[in-house]
C-alpha cells in the first residue's frame, strides 16, 4: 500500500478531526453522515460485496462498517474509491443523486414550462408540484427551486396572490447561500405578486433593494438587472414616478445587448412600451410592441404574447383608436382564458369594458363588469338596468361576458388598481343615466380601493370625476377637496389604467 493510501486508510480508521472535517460540503450529502451510511450499506448489499471485498485495498472491513453505521465522516478520497468500487460516480454516493436524475427532472421542468407557456395553467401546476416533490425527496435544490418558481407563476396567473408569495420565498429561502444573482427570478416574482396585489410602494421596495445590492456587490450580471430593470417599470409608472421608469427603460435598452435570454428582450420591449406612451409616443410603444410580440410568437410563449395584445389594446385605447384596442383586448382576453389565467383575464375585462362604454355599448360595459366585483342585491353594478338597453346590446353583453371559466372577483387583495377601474367604470355609467347616488358610491369605493395602492394617475382621474359629481350636485367644499386631492397626483398618458389621461380638475370652476 502506497503512503497515501495508509494515510487515507489511518485517517478514516481512527476517525481524526481532521477526517471528520475534511472533504467538500457535499460528502454530507443528502441527509448527513448516517445516510451516506446507509447508502453504501444498500450498493454493497445490491452487488454482494463483503465489507472486506468493497474496502481493500485501500481501507478495512472495520472502516467500512463503522462507515455504514453512521459513526464516521467519510472523506471526498474515500467516497470516491467507494464509489469506483460500487459502480456509481462519486456525486451519487455522495448525495444519493445520479445524474441521470438531474438530467430527467430538467427535462421534466423544461417540459412544464412549456405547457405554461402554451397549455393548462392547473395542468402545468400539477407538474412542477410532482416535480417540485421528487426533487426534494432526491435532494436537488435548484431543481426543487426552479419548480417553486413554476408553481409561483401559475399561481400569478390564476390570481392566488397569497400562495404565489408563499411559493417565491420559499425558492429564495432555498437559494440563500447562492450569490444574489441566482435569487433574483424569485425576488422579481414577489415584486410582481405584490404590484398585482396593488401594493405597489413594497414591489418597488423589493426590486430597488436587489437592484442596489447586486450594483453594490459588483454583480453586474446583464440577465438579472434587465429582469429588475423591466420589472420595475410597470410598478413605477401605476405610481406616477414616470422620471423613475423612464430612467429604468433607458437602462434596460442599455444591457440589451449584452443579454442572450430572448424572453428577457422581448420583456423589455413590453416594458420600454410603457414609458413611450407616457410620453405622447404611441406609434413607437406600438412598434416596441410589435417587436415584442414577434420574439413571443417565436417562442412560443403564449401567455406573454396575450400580454403584448392586451398593450397594443392599452395602446391604441390611450391614442384614441378605440375600434383597434377592442380587437386587441378581444384577443388578449381570449388567449388568457383559455389558459385559465383568471386573474389577468378579468384585469383584461376592465380594460374591454371601458372601450366598450366609450364606444357606446353601455350594456355590454356593465354586463362585463358586474360580475368582477361583490354586489349588494339592488345596489349599483348589481344587474339593474343600464338605461340603454336593447335586445342587440344585452346579446352582446352575453357574448363578451361568456369566456367559458368562472370569473376571478378583484377585490383590496388582488387586482386592486384594476377593482378600482372597474367601480370608477361602474360610477360613470351610473352618473350617465341619472344616478348620482350610486355614482358616487362607485367613486367611493374606487377611491378607498385606489388610495391604498398609490396609483398617482388613477387616484387623480378618479378625483376629478368624483369632483365634478360634487360640484354638479352643489356640494362645492366636498368637491374642492376631491380636487384638491387630485392635484396632488398626476395623470399623465400612460399612468392611468384605462382611457387617454383627463384634464387637470377645474379648480376655479368650482368657485
Amino acid at each position: 500500500m502506497d503512503l497515501a493510501r495508509r494515510l487515507s486508510y489511518r485517517r478514516g480508521e481512527e476517525g481524526t478531526v481532521a477526517e471528520k472535517s475534511a472533504g467538500d460540503g457535499r460528502a454530507a450529502g443528502a441527509g448527513g453522515t448516517a445516510e451516506i451510511g446507509r447508502r453504501v450499506l444498500r450498493l454493497r448489499t445490491e452487488r454482494g460485496f463483503t465489507q472486506r471485498q468493497l474496502a481493500e485495498p485501500a481501507y478495512t472491513a472495520a472502516y467500512v462498517s463503522t462507515l455504514e453505521s453512521g459513526k464516521v465522516r467519510p472523506s471526498e478520497v474515500a467516497l470516491r474509491h467507494l464509489a469506483e468500487r460500487l459502480g456509481v460516480t462519486y456525486e451519487e454516493l455522495a448525495t444519493g443523486r445520479s445524474p441521470q436524475d438531474a438530467t430527467r427532472l430538467r427535462a421534466g421542468l423544461t417540459d412544464a414550462r412549456r405547457t405554461l407557456a402554451t397549455g393548462d395553467t392547473e395542468d402545468a401546476a400539477a407538474r412542477f408540484a410532482a416535480l417540485g416533490t421528487e426533487a426534494d425527496r432526491l435532494g436537488f435544490a435548484d431543481e426543487r427551486a426552479a419548480a417553486l418558481l413554476g408553481l409561483g407563476d401559475c399561481a400569478l396567473e390564476t390570481g392566488e396572490l397569497t400562495t404565489a408569495r408563499d411559493h417565491f420565498e420559499a425558492a429564495e429561502k432555498l437559494l440563500a447561500d447562492e450569490p444574489l444573482t441566482r435569487r433574483v427570478p424569485a425576488i422579481r416574482g414577489r415584486a410582481v405578486a405584490h404590484l398585482l396585489a396593488g401594493e405597489l410602494r413594497y414591489s418597488c421596495y423589493l426590486l430597488e433593494s436587489a437592484i442596489d445590492e447586486l450594483n453594490a456587490s459588483g454583480l453586474h450580471d446583464p440577465n438579472a438587472l434587465l429582469l429588475l430593470y423591466t420589472a420595475s417599470i410597470a410598478p413605477y409608472m401605476d405610481m406616477g414616478a414616470h422620471g423613475r421608469a423612464v430612467r429604468a427603460a433607458e437602462l434596460s435598452l442599455a444591457l440589451a445587448p449584452s443579454v442572450d435570454n430572448t424572453e428577457l428582450v422581448a420583456q423589455m420591449h413590453r416594458g420600454v412600451a410603457r414609458t413611450l406612451i407616457a410620453e405622447g409616443r404611441t406609434a413607437e410603444a406600438d412598434a416596441s410592441l410589435a417587436k415584442a410580440q414577434e420574439l413571443y410568437e417565436r417562442l412560443r410563449l403564449r401567455t406573454d404574447l396575450a400580454h403584448c395584445h392586451w398593450m397594443r389594446g392599452y395602446v391604441h385605447a390611450q391614442d384614441g383608436d378605440l375600434e383597434r384596442a377592442e380587437s386587441e383586448l378581444r384577443i388578449a382576453r381570449d388567449m388568457l382564458a383559455s389558459k385559465r389565467a383568471a386573474l389577468f383575464t378579468v384585469q383584461v375585462e376592465v380594460e374591454l369594458a371601458d372601450v366598450l362604454r366609450r364606444r357606446g355599448r353601455t350594456a355590454a360595459a356593465e354586463a362585463l363588469l358586474r360580475p368582477l366585483l361583490a354586489a349588494r342585491p339592488g345596489g349599483p353594478g348589481d344587474g339593474g338596468d343600464s338605461g340603454d338597453g336593447g335586445d342587440s346590446q344585452n346579446c352582446e353583453a352575453a357574448a363578451v361576458s361568456g369566456h367559458g371559466q368562472e370569473a376571478v372577483e378583484l377585490t383590496a387583495e388582488r387586482g386592486a388598481v384594476h377593482a378600482g377601474g372597474a367601480h370608477r367604470l361602474l360610477g360613470l355609467i351610473a352618473d350617465e343615466r341619472g344616478d348620482a347616488e350610486g355614482a358616487e358610491e362607485h367613486y367611493c369605493a374606487a377611491l378607498s380601493l385606489l388610495e391604498r395602492t398609490g396609483a398617482a394617475g388613477d387616484l387623480a382621474d378618479l378625483c376629478r370625476l368624483l369632483g365634478d359629481l360634487l360640484r354638479r350636485e352643489g356640494r362645492l367644499e366636498a368637491a374642492m377637496d376631491a380636487y384638491r386631492t387630485g392635484l396632488g397626483h398626476r395623470a399623465a398618458p400612460g399612468t392611468t389604467t384605462l382611457g387617454p389621461a383627463p384634464a387637470e380638475p377645474p379648480i376655479e370652476g368650482a368657485h
